[in-house]
């Protein structure tokens, strides 16, 4: 695992694109003019991805699945069978929270999201997502903590192992689908509902999507989104890694 993670962020923007700067830098007196293109490549694309506009434009080709719409929550129960929080990684050891792990705010935005939806429509939750390089609890558990705690709606199942979205569909069908559940409203980030309904079909899913979290919408910045934000940045990788991930997947499962 450590070896895949650090040659994926070398090979994933902004890696790659600091790996261009390097090059430029050892070229610069035997070939320049490959490294003035390496140059260009690496900062224009380090430019490129700091820009709000980018973030919009990028997010509008991936967030293909419309919301659910307001008044459509109460009749969930009669399309689909249980509610998938797909999970989004932790944030370690919070002093404030007496140094627990506890999730990430991407993935509170989808659990507030999914318990808004269950408490509208009475539908059963599964909390997806397993160990943080071994390291327990899973995020499953740390979700299902919260929900109740926070949101006071207790999970009916969680499945602690999974890795990857592929995993998240993989895994959950090996807990609901014995249950003859097969219609399932998955709740994830928009940009990232592509990979995650074509993953659940696949695992034998029907699938209702509940896309949350959209960023391909007008940024409303200043000077048209053109200038460099490191919020901006944050996304572009995230929107950029997802890109990436539709492609392999259909090439790899």
């Amino acid at each position: 695992m450590p070896i895949r993670f650090f040659i994926k962020q070398w090979l994933m923007p902004p890696g790659i694109l600091f790996l261009l700067l390097l090059a430029a830098w050892w070229w610069r007196r035997r070939r320049p003019r490959l490294a003035a293109a390496c140059f260009t490549l690496g900062l224009g694309g380090l430019w490129l991805m700091s820009l709000p506009l980018t973030v919009e434009q990028l997010a509008r080709t991936l967030e293909t699945e419309p919301a659910l719409a307001l008044e459509g929550w109460a009749g969930l129960a009669s399309r689909a069978d249980a509610i998938v929080v797909l999970g989004a990684g932790r944030e370690r050891g919070d002093p404030a929270w007496g140094g627990l792990d506890q999730p990430t705010y991407v993935a509170l935005e989808r659990m507030r999201y999914a318990a808004q939806l269950a408490k509208a429509s009475g539908l059963p939750v599964l909390t997806s997502g397993g160990l943080h390089y071994g390291t327990p609890p899973s995020e499953a558990q740390l979700m299902a903590d919260r929900l109740e705690t926070d949101f006071d709606v207790k999970v009916s199942w969680k499945e602690e192992a999974s890795r990857t979205t592929w995993e998240n569909a993989e895994f959950s069908a090996k807990v609901l689908q014995p249950l003859g559940i097969k219609r399932v409203v998955v709740v994830t980030q928009a940009w990232h509902m592509q990979r995650s309904r074509w993953s659940f079909e696949r695992a034998g899913f029907e699938v209702v999507p509940a896309p949350v979290g959209f960023l391909g919408r007008d940024h409303a910045r200043p000077f048209a989104g053109l200038l460099p934000e490191n919020r901006a940045m944050w996304q572009s990788g995230q929107l950029l890694n997802e890109a990436a991930g539709l492609v392999g997947y259909r090439l790899f499962y």
